[in-house]
């Protein structure tokens, strides 16, 4: 299972872990998912998404319809 966020398509990012002698190791930084089923009352559906809780943030604040429209235009959900 990919560690993508449905909504934005954040993905894990690549870093370096340091130590207190400045040795460098690569680590991943993963985005924060959540599974989370959401309520589309256009469609009368349940959909389950995986996203991030600042999508999260983002569907409070705007709404699943908008949000989900925006993302289909930007290609991260493909319908």
């Amino acid at each position: 299972m990919a560690r993508v966020c449905d909504i934005t398509g954040k993905r894990p990012r690549v870093g370096n872990n340091v130590s207190h002698a400045n040795n460098k190791t690569k680590r991943k930084f993963y985005p924060n998912l959540q599974k989370k089923r959401f309520y589309i009352p256009e469609e009368d559906a349940w959909v389950t998404l995986k996203v991030s809780t600042s999508a999260l943030r983002t569907i409070n604040k705007n709404g699943i319809s908008a949000v989900l429209k925006k993302a289909v235009e930007q290609g991260h959900i493909v319908f």
